[in-house]
């Protein structure tokens, strides 16, 4: 795996995706923790093919802005970027935009994991 690594995502707003209708907010407008999902989403997407076998990524730092508004109807697009790797560490540059133009950048960080042990340790935690 090499820096450059590019994915895309997109969704339509609905009412589901809207701060309104998820709590982090009272307007009916593209909620800013469904952009970051959107933003997660691609970025582990695009890597996915060039791990190994039983490996997958986890999202440990998101950085971003949420710019602008996006009402019910319109599209967004994400546009990830794999920019850094450091060993198991994985940093992406991340824009959404809307059919008017940018509505968010930033930068995700994704750690590269064994999917069994992580889901292991993770279930650990659990009281029997």
């Amino acid at each position: 795996m090499n820096p450059g690594i590019k994915g895309i995502g997109e969704v339509v707003v609905t009412e589901e995706l809207t701060a309104m209708r998820i709590g982090s907010g009272l307007l009916p407008v593209y909620a800013t923790p469904m952009m970051i999902a959107l933003m997660e989403n691609t970025a582990a997407n695009s890597v996915q093919p060039y791990l190994e076998e039983g490996q997958g990524t986890v999202g440990t730092r998101v950085d971003v802005s949420h710019l602008a508004a996006t009402p019910l109807g319109m599209t967004v697009r994400v546009e990830t970027e794999l920019t850094e790797i450091d060993r198991r560490r994985l940093v992406f540059s991340v824009h959404a935009f809307d059919d008017a133009g940018l509505i968010g950048e930033g930068t995700h960080e994704r750690f590269i994991v064994n999917n069994e042990k992580f889901m292991l340790k993770a279930n650990s935690k659990k009281a029997d």
